[in-house]
Protein backbone atom coordinates (compact mmCIF):
# COMPACT_ATOMS: atom_id res chain seq x y z
CA UNK A 1 0.00 0.00 0.00
CA UNK A 2 1.40 3.13 -1.50
CA UNK A 3 2.04 6.03 1.72
CA UNK A 4 -0.17 8.89 1.58
CA UNK A 5 -0.65 11.69 0.55
CA UNK A 6 -1.07 10.99 -2.77
CA UNK A 7 -2.71 11.58 -6.29
CA UNK A 8 -4.76 8.59 -7.88
CA UNK A 9 -5.48 8.64 -10.92
CA UNK A 10 -7.64 6.17 -12.88
CA UNK A 11 -6.67 5.30 -16.04
CA UNK A 12 -9.98 3.39 -16.74
CA UNK A 13 -11.84 6.61 -15.80
CA UNK A 14 -9.80 9.11 -18.02
CA UNK A 15 -10.51 6.47 -20.74
CA UNK A 16 -14.75 7.23 -20.47
CA UNK A 17 -13.50 10.96 -20.85
CA UNK A 18 -11.70 10.07 -23.81
CA UNK A 19 -14.27 8.16 -25.54
CA UNK A 20 -16.54 10.81 -25.47
CA UNK A 21 -14.19 13.17 -26.44
CA UNK A 22 -13.02 11.51 -29.78
CA UNK A 23 -17.08 10.66 -30.08
CA UNK A 24 -17.86 14.12 -30.52
CA UNK A 25 -14.53 14.85 -32.95
CA UNK A 26 -16.12 12.13 -35.02
CA UNK A 27 -19.41 13.08 -35.19
CA UNK A 28 -18.92 17.19 -35.24
CA UNK A 29 -15.79 17.43 -37.02
CA UNK A 30 -14.29 19.46 -34.13
CA UNK A 31 -10.80 18.97 -32.94
CA UNK A 32 -9.71 18.83 -29.11
CA UNK A 33 -6.97 20.13 -27.28
CA UNK A 34 -6.43 19.76 -23.91
CA UNK A 35 -6.13 22.89 -22.00
CA UNK A 36 -2.96 22.31 -19.73
CA UNK A 37 -3.72 24.66 -17.28
CA UNK A 38 -6.11 22.57 -15.90
CA UNK A 39 -4.09 19.25 -16.06
CA UNK A 40 -0.73 18.59 -16.86
CA UNK A 41 0.36 15.48 -15.55
CA UNK A 42 2.00 14.21 -18.52
CA UNK A 43 2.35 10.30 -17.57
CA UNK A 44 -0.81 9.70 -18.57
CA UNK A 45 -0.19 11.77 -21.91
CA UNK A 46 0.27 8.41 -23.73
CA UNK A 47 -3.21 7.74 -23.40
CA UNK A 48 -4.96 11.22 -23.66
CA UNK A 49 -3.01 11.63 -27.26
CA UNK A 50 -4.70 8.87 -29.03
CA UNK A 51 -7.95 10.27 -28.17
CA UNK A 52 -7.65 14.35 -28.41
CA UNK A 53 -5.59 16.51 -30.75
CA UNK A 54 -3.00 18.34 -29.11
CA UNK A 55 -2.65 21.22 -26.57
CA UNK A 56 -3.34 24.75 -25.92
CA UNK A 57 -1.35 26.58 -23.43
CA UNK A 58 -1.43 30.03 -20.85
CA UNK A 59 2.40 30.54 -20.74
CA UNK A 60 5.39 29.76 -22.40
CA UNK A 61 6.29 26.69 -20.18
CA UNK A 62 3.21 25.02 -20.91
CA UNK A 63 3.69 25.15 -24.37
CA UNK A 64 7.30 23.82 -24.54
CA UNK A 65 5.18 21.13 -22.35
CA UNK A 66 2.88 20.19 -24.74
CA UNK A 67 4.98 20.28 -27.77
CA UNK A 68 7.31 18.04 -25.90
CA UNK A 69 4.91 15.16 -24.30
CA UNK A 70 1.84 15.18 -26.13
CA UNK A 71 1.27 14.56 -29.87
CA UNK A 72 -0.24 16.90 -32.20
CA UNK A 73 -0.76 20.38 -32.78
CA UNK A 74 0.46 22.64 -29.93
CA UNK A 75 -1.63 26.04 -29.49
CA UNK A 76 0.24 28.75 -27.54
CA UNK A 77 -1.68 31.93 -26.22
CA UNK A 78 -1.32 33.81 -22.95
CA UNK A 79 -2.69 37.02 -21.46
CA UNK A 80 0.89 38.42 -22.33
CA UNK A 81 4.13 37.20 -24.48
CA UNK A 82 7.06 38.84 -23.06
CA UNK A 83 9.82 40.34 -25.54
CA UNK A 84 12.45 37.45 -24.24
CA UNK A 85 9.71 34.77 -24.78
CA UNK A 86 7.81 35.02 -27.98
CA UNK A 87 11.14 33.79 -30.60
CA UNK A 88 10.92 29.93 -28.18
CA UNK A 89 6.54 30.74 -28.28
CA UNK A 90 6.67 30.54 -31.70
CA UNK A 91 9.42 28.29 -32.54
CA UNK A 92 7.29 25.56 -29.64
CA UNK A 93 3.70 26.23 -31.08
CA UNK A 94 1.62 25.81 -34.29
CA UNK A 95 -0.32 28.44 -33.73
CA UNK A 96 0.00 31.39 -31.47
CA UNK A 97 -3.44 33.32 -30.37
CA UNK A 98 -2.89 36.74 -29.02
CA UNK A 99 -5.10 37.79 -26.26
CA UNK A 100 -4.81 41.82 -27.58
CA UNK A 101 -4.43 43.66 -30.58
CA UNK A 102 -1.32 45.66 -28.86
CA UNK A 103 0.22 42.69 -28.41
CA UNK A 104 -0.62 41.39 -31.61
CA UNK A 105 1.19 44.30 -33.11
CA UNK A 106 4.02 44.30 -30.86
CA UNK A 107 4.71 40.99 -32.42
CA UNK A 108 3.75 41.49 -35.88
CA UNK A 109 6.93 41.33 -37.60
CA UNK A 110 8.63 38.03 -36.00
CA UNK A 111 5.01 36.21 -36.30
CA UNK A 112 4.46 37.10 -39.45
CA UNK A 113 4.69 33.34 -41.14
CA UNK A 114 3.00 31.83 -37.97
CA UNK A 115 -0.16 30.77 -37.60
CA UNK A 116 -1.70 33.45 -35.50
CA UNK A 117 -4.96 34.32 -33.95
CA UNK A 118 -6.88 36.64 -31.38
CA UNK A 119 -8.74 36.17 -28.54
CA UNK A 120 -11.98 37.76 -28.14
CA UNK A 121 -14.29 38.22 -25.01
CA UNK A 122 -17.48 38.34 -26.40
CA UNK A 123 -18.62 40.44 -22.95
CA UNK A 124 -21.28 37.15 -21.80
CA UNK A 125 -19.89 34.20 -19.63
CA UNK A 126 -21.30 31.28 -17.38
CA UNK A 127 -18.73 31.93 -14.34
CA UNK A 128 -20.51 31.77 -11.24
CA UNK A 129 -17.53 33.27 -9.39
CA UNK A 130 -16.21 37.50 -10.45
CA UNK A 131 -12.60 35.71 -9.96
CA UNK A 132 -12.93 33.62 -12.40
CA UNK A 133 -15.41 35.22 -14.92
CA UNK A 134 -13.24 36.14 -18.21
CA UNK A 135 -16.63 38.85 -19.02
CA UNK A 136 -16.44 40.21 -15.80
CA UNK A 137 -15.91 44.34 -15.93
CA UNK A 138 -13.03 45.79 -17.21
CA UNK A 139 -11.64 42.64 -18.06
CA UNK A 140 -8.12 42.17 -19.65
CA UNK A 141 -9.61 39.01 -21.17
CA UNK A 142 -9.10 39.40 -25.23
CA UNK A 143 -10.64 42.34 -27.78
CA UNK A 144 -14.37 43.16 -27.14
CA UNK A 145 -14.65 45.78 -30.21
CA UNK A 146 -15.75 45.11 -33.27
CA UNK A 147 -13.98 47.77 -34.57
CA UNK A 148 -10.83 47.12 -33.64
CA UNK A 149 -11.01 43.95 -34.43
CA UNK A 150 -12.03 44.96 -37.83
CA UNK A 151 -8.65 46.73 -38.02
CA UNK A 152 -6.51 43.78 -37.86
CA UNK A 153 -8.29 41.25 -39.30
CA UNK A 154 -5.85 41.17 -42.28
CA UNK A 155 -3.21 39.87 -39.77
CA UNK A 156 -4.86 36.41 -38.20
CA UNK A 157 -6.31 33.50 -39.53
CA UNK A 158 -8.67 32.58 -36.47
CA UNK A 159 -10.46 33.52 -33.31
CA UNK A 160 -10.55 32.06 -29.59
CA UNK A 161 -13.55 32.55 -27.40
CA UNK A 162 -13.61 31.56 -24.14
CA UNK A 163 -16.75 32.58 -21.90
CA UNK A 164 -18.00 29.12 -20.74
CA UNK A 165 -16.74 27.84 -17.22
CA UNK A 166 -17.96 25.08 -15.68
CA UNK A 167 -20.95 25.19 -18.17
CA UNK A 168 -23.23 21.98 -18.07
CA UNK A 169 -26.05 23.27 -19.63
CA UNK A 170 -26.10 22.50 -23.48
CA UNK A 171 -28.92 25.20 -23.88
CA UNK A 172 -26.80 27.57 -22.14
CA UNK A 173 -23.81 27.18 -24.23
CA UNK A 174 -26.24 27.25 -27.47
CA UNK A 175 -27.53 30.50 -26.16
CA UNK A 176 -24.08 32.49 -25.78
CA UNK A 177 -22.71 30.68 -29.01
CA UNK A 178 -25.90 32.51 -30.92
CA UNK A 179 -25.04 35.51 -29.36
CA UNK A 180 -21.28 35.08 -30.88
CA UNK A 181 -22.76 34.43 -34.44
CA UNK A 182 -24.60 37.83 -34.14
CA UNK A 183 -22.25 40.30 -33.20
CA UNK A 184 -18.94 39.01 -34.42
CA UNK A 185 -20.12 36.89 -37.78
CA UNK A 186 -19.08 39.45 -40.35
CA UNK A 187 -15.09 38.17 -38.75
CA UNK A 188 -16.32 34.42 -38.52
CA UNK A 189 -16.72 34.21 -42.26
CA UNK A 190 -13.13 35.60 -42.39
CA UNK A 191 -11.18 33.62 -40.66
CA UNK A 192 -10.26 29.79 -41.16
CA UNK A 193 -10.19 28.57 -37.96
CA UNK A 194 -12.31 28.75 -34.30
CA UNK A 195 -11.43 27.95 -31.01
CA UNK A 196 -14.37 27.95 -28.26
CA UNK A 197 -12.09 26.96 -25.55
CA UNK A 198 -12.70 25.10 -22.69
CA UNK A 199 -15.04 24.96 -19.76
CA UNK A 200 -17.91 23.13 -21.39
CA UNK A 201 -18.92 20.46 -19.52
CA UNK A 202 -19.92 17.81 -21.99
CA UNK A 203 -17.85 14.72 -20.67
CA UNK A 204 -20.52 14.64 -17.75
CA UNK A 205 -23.79 12.40 -17.29
CA UNK A 206 -27.06 13.29 -19.35
CA UNK A 207 -24.90 15.92 -21.38
CA UNK A 208 -26.89 15.85 -24.75
CA UNK A 209 -23.98 14.97 -27.05
CA UNK A 210 -25.44 14.46 -29.87
CA UNK A 211 -27.32 17.93 -30.28
CA UNK A 212 -23.91 19.56 -29.03
CA UNK A 213 -22.16 17.61 -32.01
CA UNK A 214 -25.09 18.83 -34.03
CA UNK A 215 -24.64 22.26 -33.00
CA UNK A 216 -20.92 22.50 -33.24
CA UNK A 217 -21.17 20.81 -37.26
CA UNK A 218 -23.46 23.50 -37.78
CA UNK A 219 -21.35 26.27 -36.89
CA UNK A 220 -18.25 25.09 -38.84
CA UNK A 221 -20.31 24.94 -41.96
CA UNK A 222 -22.07 28.32 -41.76
CA UNK A 223 -18.83 29.81 -41.12
CA UNK A 224 -16.51 27.74 -42.76
CA UNK A 225 -14.18 27.24 -40.08
CA UNK A 226 -12.46 24.15 -38.66
CA UNK A 227 -13.68 24.73 -34.00
CA UNK A 228 -11.24 23.54 -31.72
CA UNK A 229 -12.39 22.72 -28.35
CA UNK A 230 -10.21 23.29 -24.98
CA UNK A 231 -11.65 20.76 -23.05
CA UNK A 232 -9.81 20.89 -19.39
CA UNK A 233 -12.35 19.67 -16.30
CA UNK A 234 -13.92 18.05 -19.26
CA UNK A 235 -10.86 15.85 -20.23
CA UNK A 236 -10.11 14.53 -16.76
CA UNK A 237 -13.31 14.84 -15.06
CA UNK A 238 -13.77 11.73 -11.79
CA UNK A 239 -10.54 9.94 -13.45
CA UNK A 240 -8.42 11.17 -10.12
CA UNK A 241 -8.45 10.77 -6.16
CA UNK A 242 -6.26 12.45 -3.22
CA UNK A 243 -5.48 9.73 -0.38
CA UNK A 244 -4.83 10.70 3.19
CA UNK A 245 -4.50 9.16 6.27
CA UNK A 246 -5.81 10.26 8.95
CA UNK A 247 -3.46 11.49 11.71
CA UNK A 248 -5.49 12.88 14.60
CA UNK A 249 -9.07 13.37 16.17
CA UNK A 250 -10.49 15.29 18.34
CA UNK A 251 -13.81 17.22 19.82
CA UNK A 252 -14.39 21.05 19.80
CA UNK A 253 -18.32 21.22 19.69
CA UNK A 254 -17.59 19.35 16.67
CA UNK A 255 -15.91 16.24 16.15
CA UNK A 256 -12.81 17.32 13.98
CA UNK A 257 -10.47 14.71 12.23
CA UNK A 258 -7.30 15.67 11.14
CA UNK A 259 -5.70 14.33 7.85
CA UNK A 260 -1.66 14.44 6.00
CA UNK A 261 -2.92 16.83 3.25
CA UNK A 262 -4.06 20.34 3.24
CA UNK A 263 -6.19 22.00 1.44
CA UNK A 264 -4.20 25.13 0.63
CA UNK A 265 -1.48 23.12 -0.59
CA UNK A 266 -3.17 20.28 -2.50
CA UNK A 267 -6.77 21.28 -3.23
CA UNK A 268 -6.15 24.98 -3.51
CA UNK A 269 -9.45 25.20 -5.49
CA UNK A 270 -11.31 24.85 -2.80
CA UNK A 271 -9.88 27.61 -0.38
CA UNK A 272 -9.89 29.78 -3.24
CA UNK A 273 -13.49 29.47 -3.97
CA UNK A 274 -14.91 28.27 -0.75
CA UNK A 275 -15.97 24.80 -1.85
CA UNK A 276 -16.16 21.04 -0.35
CA UNK A 277 -14.22 18.58 -1.41
CA UNK A 278 -16.12 15.12 -2.58
CA UNK A 279 -15.61 12.14 -0.25
CA UNK A 280 -17.62 9.06 -0.92
CA UNK A 281 -19.76 7.31 0.77
CA UNK A 282 -20.77 9.89 2.88
CA UNK A 283 -23.30 8.73 5.02
CA UNK A 284 -24.02 7.27 8.35
CA UNK A 285 -24.41 8.61 12.01
CA UNK A 286 -20.99 9.82 12.47
CA UNK A 287 -20.25 13.60 11.37
CA UNK A 288 -16.74 15.08 11.25
CA UNK A 289 -15.31 18.35 9.99
CA UNK A 290 -12.31 16.88 8.42
CA UNK A 291 -9.08 19.43 8.13
CA UNK A 292 -5.75 19.73 6.82
CA UNK A 293 -2.44 19.83 8.80
CA UNK A 294 -1.11 23.25 8.02
CA UNK A 295 -1.74 26.22 10.47
CA UNK A 296 -3.76 27.99 8.52
CA UNK A 297 -7.50 27.75 10.43
CA UNK A 298 -9.28 27.44 7.90
CA UNK A 299 -7.94 24.45 6.38
CA UNK A 300 -10.91 22.38 5.81
CA UNK A 301 -11.66 19.97 3.33
CA UNK A 302 -15.76 19.86 4.57
CA UNK A 303 -17.71 17.94 7.14
CA UNK A 304 -18.71 14.08 6.26
CA UNK A 305 -20.71 11.19 7.52
CA UNK A 306 -19.20 7.86 8.30
CA UNK A 307 -20.64 4.89 9.19
CA UNK A 308 -18.14 4.04 11.88
CA UNK A 309 -16.29 6.68 14.30
CA UNK A 310 -12.88 7.73 12.34
CA UNK A 311 -9.51 6.02 14.27
CA UNK A 312 -5.85 7.76 13.69
CA UNK A 313 -4.59 5.60 10.75
CA UNK A 314 -7.98 5.68 8.85
CA UNK A 315 -8.19 6.01 4.89
CA UNK A 316 -9.56 8.49 3.57
CA UNK A 317 -10.19 9.33 -0.63
CA UNK A 318 -11.46 12.45 -1.83
CA UNK A 319 -12.93 12.39 -5.47
CA UNK A 320 -12.49 14.27 -8.34
CA UNK A 321 -9.31 15.63 -7.49
CA UNK A 322 -7.46 15.99 -10.86
CA UNK A 323 -8.14 19.67 -12.11
CA UNK A 324 -6.41 22.26 -10.85
CA UNK A 325 -5.47 20.55 -8.47
CA UNK A 326 -1.58 19.03 -9.47
CA UNK A 327 -1.13 21.79 -11.22
CA UNK A 328 -1.71 23.98 -8.56
CA UNK A 329 0.10 22.46 -5.81
CA UNK A 330 2.56 24.01 -3.45
CA UNK A 331 4.94 23.68 -0.62
CA UNK A 332 2.86 25.79 1.84
CA UNK A 333 4.12 24.91 5.47
CA UNK A 334 6.54 22.70 4.07
CA UNK A 335 3.62 20.38 4.08
CA UNK A 336 4.52 16.70 1.83
CA UNK A 337 3.70 17.30 -1.29
CA UNK A 338 1.34 14.47 -2.48
CA UNK A 339 2.75 11.67 -5.28
CA UNK A 340 1.29 11.02 -8.38
CA UNK A 341 0.54 7.17 -8.71
CA UNK A 342 -1.88 5.85 -11.56
CA UNK A 343 -4.36 3.09 -11.69
CA UNK A 344 -3.33 1.44 -14.98
CA UNK A 345 -5.74 -0.18 -17.20
CA UNK A 346 -5.04 -3.65 -16.07
CA UNK A 347 -5.94 -2.55 -12.57
CA UNK A 348 -2.05 -2.37 -11.27
CA UNK A 349 -0.85 1.11 -9.47
CA UNK A 350 2.43 2.63 -10.59
CA UNK A 351 4.18 5.16 -8.39
CA UNK A 352 5.26 7.79 -11.44
CA UNK A 353 6.35 10.34 -9.00
CA UNK A 354 7.56 11.50 -5.15
CA UNK A 355 8.65 14.61 -3.88
CA UNK A 356 11.31 15.09 -0.76
CA UNK A 357 12.98 17.58 1.01
CA UNK A 358 15.31 17.54 -1.66
CA UNK A 359 12.35 19.39 -3.86
CA UNK A 360 11.20 21.68 -1.13
CA UNK A 361 14.67 23.15 -1.10
CA UNK A 362 15.49 23.85 -4.13
CA UNK A 363 11.98 25.71 -4.80
CA UNK A 364 13.53 28.56 -2.70
CA UNK A 365 16.87 30.10 -2.28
Amino acid sequence: MLKTPYYLIDKSQLLQNMEKIAYVRQQSGAKALLALKCFATWSVFDLMQDYMDGTTSSSLFEVKLGREKFAGETHAYSVAYADDEIAEVLASSDKVIFNSISQLNRFEEVSRQHVRGLRVNPGVSTSEFTLADPARPFSRLGEHDPAKIATVIEQISGFMFHNNCENDSFARFDEMLTGIEARFGEFLSQVEWVSLGGGIHFTGAGYPLDAFCQRLKDFALRWGVQVYLEPGEAAITNSCSLEVTVLDTLFNGKHLAIVDSSIEAHLLDLLIYRETATLLPNNGAHEYMVCGKSCLAGDIFGEFKFEQPLQIGDRLSFQDTAGYTMVKKNWFNGVQMPAIAIKQLDGSIELVKEFTYRDFVQGLS
